[in-house]
C-alpha cells in the first residue's frame, strides 16, 4: 500500500490561472452557439485518481476530480485577490487567520456544514499523526483551529509562521462531518461541500457526478439559476493523448488537457481552449547515502552534459519557454527569476573531466567506475505527462551513456512515480516535475524528513535554502518574496533541482466553455452549448 504521504505534486496539481482562446468554428466561442441545459459534461483525465479523500492526495488528477466534490473556504480572482467560496469574510497574518462561513451551506447528504466541521478539517491536516500530504505543504504541522457556532467563525493558529497563511488554509478542500467521522466515505468522494455529488464510480474507466440542486454558494456572486450548467459530469479515464484528441473532435469528450503534436489538428479546427503555464522539464537527483547524486560534483557534471535547450524543444515540441522559477502559477505570489544564469552551462567535455575529478574513471567497457561501483542510473519519467516524455528520456539516456554512465529508463504513471520516489527509493534521477502555486509549498519536498518517513524524496539538505526559508516564513505576503527567491536560487545553484522548460498547456473543449484555475477545470464556470 502507498504510504499516505507518498503523493507527489505533479503537473498542474495546484492553482494555475487560465487565459481562454477560441475561434469562430468553436461552438463555445462568445456569440457562437446556444447555451443548453440538462447536458452532461464529459472530461478526459489521464489516469485513475485513486483515493478521492481530498486531504490524503495531492496528485493532479485527484485534485481535478475532487474540485467537483469539495469546495475551499476561498477562491482566487485572476489577479490573486481572495474571493468568497464557503467563507464570506476572512482576515489573516503570518500566524493567525479567521474565516466566517456563509449561512445555509449544506453537505451532499443534506446535513448543514458547521464551523466546527471546518475547524476539524484544518485540525486533521495540521495534526502530523494523520500524515496528510498537505501537512507542511499548505498547512503547517501543529496548526489548530477552533469554532464559534453562534457567529459561524473559525479561528486558526498556524503551527509555524506562514507568509501565505490566508491562501494556504483558505484553499484547503473542506469535507463534511460524516466524512470526518468515517474517512472511507471520502475515499469514494462522499460527504462533499462542492457543486456535485458522486453517483457512480468504475475505477480506471469513469467517475460520474450529479449536480446538487441545493448548491447555491459558488465563488463570489455566482448564481445557481443560470443557463448552460451541466446536470452531470463524467470524468473519463483516457490515457492516450491522441485518443483524447480524437474523442474531442468526435464530440465524445467535452474537455481534455492536450499537450504534444495533437494540438496542431485541434488548433486547426479552432477549438476553444483555456491555457495554463505548468512546469514540465525538471530534473531531481537522489542524494541518499550511496547514490551517485549525493555528490554535488556528479550532479553538476550530469547536468552540464545535457543540452537543456534541446531537451526543452523535444519535450514541448518547441512550444515551451525557459523556466524562471519552480512556481509557474499565475497570479504569482513572487515574480523573481531564480533560474537564469544559475545552472551549469552545456559543456560535455567539462562534464567528463568533472567526473574524472570526482573519482569516476572509465572502465574496460566504457562505463565509469569508482571504488568498484559502476556509475548506474535509473531514470524515472511519467507516462501521464504526454508522448514527448519518452523521447526526452531517451535523449537523456543517450547523453549520459556517452558520458560513461549505465542508464536504465523506467516509465511510470502518477501512482507508480509516487511509490518509487516516496516508497522504494530505487531511483537515481527523476524527470517528474512539481506543480506549485506558492514557494512555501516546495519546502517539504526539498528539506526536512526524507522519504519514506517524509516527503523530501531527493534527500536534499541545503543549509542556505533552510536559512532563507526561515526568514521568509516569518514575513507576510509580498514582503517575504526576496527571501523566498533567495531560497529557491540556492537550490538551483547547488543543482538540487534543475528546472529548464515550462509548458503552456491547453484544456481543449468541444460543446462547452469553462475557466481553468488551480490547474484544472473550474466546476462553477462550465457552460454547455447545443451542437
Amino acid at each position: 500500500m502507498t504510504h499516505p504521504r507518498t503523493a507527489v505534486v505533479l503537473l498542474g496539481a495546484l492553482a494555475l490561472t487560465a487565459t481562454a482562446c477560441g475561434g469562430p468554428g468553436d461552438t463555445g466561442a462568445a456569440g457562437g452557439g446556444t447555451l443548453a441545459d440538462g447536458k452532461t459534461f464529459t472530461l478526459g483525465i489521464a489516469s485513475d485518481p485513486g483515493n478521492l479523500d481530498p486531504h490524503m492526495s495531492v496528485l493532479a488528477v485527484t485534485g481535478q476530480v475532487d474540485r467537483f466534490l469539495y469546495d475551499p473556504l476561498l477562491e482566487l480572482t485572476a489577479d490573486g485577490k481572495p474571493l468568497p467560496a464557503l467563507a464570506e469574510k476572512w482576515d489573516a497574518t503570518a500566524t493567525t487567520a479567521s474565516f466566517t462561513l456563509r449561512p445555509g451551506i449544506t453537505c451532499a447528504d443534506g446535513t448543514p456544514l458547521t464551523a466546527k466541521d471546518v475547524a476539524a478539517n484544518i485540525g486533521f491536516v495540521g495534526d502530523p499523526a494523520n500524515k496528510s500530504p498537505f501537512a507542511g505543504l499548505t498547512v503547517a504541522p501543529g496548526t489548530k483551529a477552533t469554532a464559534d457556532e453562534a457567529t459561524r467563525t473559525i479561528a486558526v493558529t498556524s503551527g509555524a509562521p506562514d507568509a501565505f497563511l490566508l491562501r494556504n488554509v483558505g484553499g484547503l478542500p473542506i469535507v463534511c462531518g460524516a466524512g470526518l467521522a468515517d474517512r472511507k466515505l471520502l475515499a469514494k468522494g462522499g460527504s462533499g461541500t462542492g457543486m456535485f455529488a458522486v453517483s457512480e464510480i468504475v475505477p480506471n474507466d469513469h467517475y460520474t457526478f450529479t449536480r446538487r440542486k441545493d448548491y447555491t454558494w459558488g465563488p463570489g456572486d455566482w448564481k445557481a439559476q443560470q443557463p448552460g450548467l451541466p446536470d452531470k459530469v463524467v470524468a473519463r479515464v483516457v490515457q492516450n493523448t491522441s485518443t483524447a484528441a480524437n474523442l474531442l473532435l468526435s464530440g465524445e469528450l467535452n474537455a481534455s488537457q492536450i499537450n504534444g503534436p495533437d494540438r496542431q489538428r485541434l488548433d486547426g479546427r479552432k477549438l476553444f481552449h483555456a491555457d495554463f503555464t505548468a512546469p514540465l522539464g525538471e530534473i531531481f537527483y537522489n542524494q541518499a547515502t550511496g547514490r551517485p547524486g549525493q555528490d554535488e560534483a556528479v550532479r553538476r557534471a550530469l547536468t552540464q552534459a545535457l543540452d537543456l535547450a534541446q531537451l526543452g524543444k523535444v519535450l514541448t515540441n518547441g512550444t515551451g519557454k525557459p523556466s524562471q522559477s519552480l512556481v509557474t502559477a499565475e497570479p504569482k505570489a513572487c515574480s523573481g527569476d531564480t533560474v537564469t544564469g544559475h545552472l551549469p552551462n552545456h559543456d560535455p567535455a567539462a562534464a567528463g573531466s568533472a567526473l574524472d575529478g570526482a573519482g569516476w574513471k572509465a572502465g574496460p567497457d566504457g562505463v565509469r567506475v569508482k571504488g568498484g561501483k559502476r556509475l548506474t542510473l535509473t531514470v524515472l519519467y511519467g507516462t501521464q505527462l504526454g508522448p514527448t516524455m519518452a523521447p526526452t528520456a531517451e535523449l537523456v539516456q543517450q547523453t549520459w551513456k556517452s558520458l560513461g554512465a549505465e542508464v536504465t529508463l523506467k516509465a511510470v504513471d502518477s501512482p507508480g512515480l509516487s511509490q518509487v520516489l516516496f516508497g522504494t527509493g530505487e531511483w537515481e534521477v527523476s524527470l517528474g516535475p512539481l506543480g506549485l502555486t506558492l514557494p512555501s509549498q516546495l519546502v517539504p519536498f526539498v528539506s526536512g524528513p526524507v522519504a519514506p518517513d517524509g516527503t523530501n524524496f531527493g534527500h536534499i539538505a541545503n543549509p542556505e535554502y533552510d536559512r532563507s526559508v526561515k526568514q521568509a516564513a516569518a514575513m507576510s505576503g509580498p514582503a517575504s518574496c526576496p527571501a523566498w527567491e533567495a531560497a529557491e536560487t540556492a537550490l538551483v545553484k547547488r543543482v538540487d533541482v534543475v528546472p529548464y522548460i515550462d509548458s503552456v498547456v491547453p484544456f481543449y473543449a468541444s460543446g462547452s466553455r469553462f475557466d481553468v484555475s488551480q490547474g484544472s477545470v473550474t466546476p462553477s464556470s462550465i457552460r454547455m452549448y447545443a451542437r
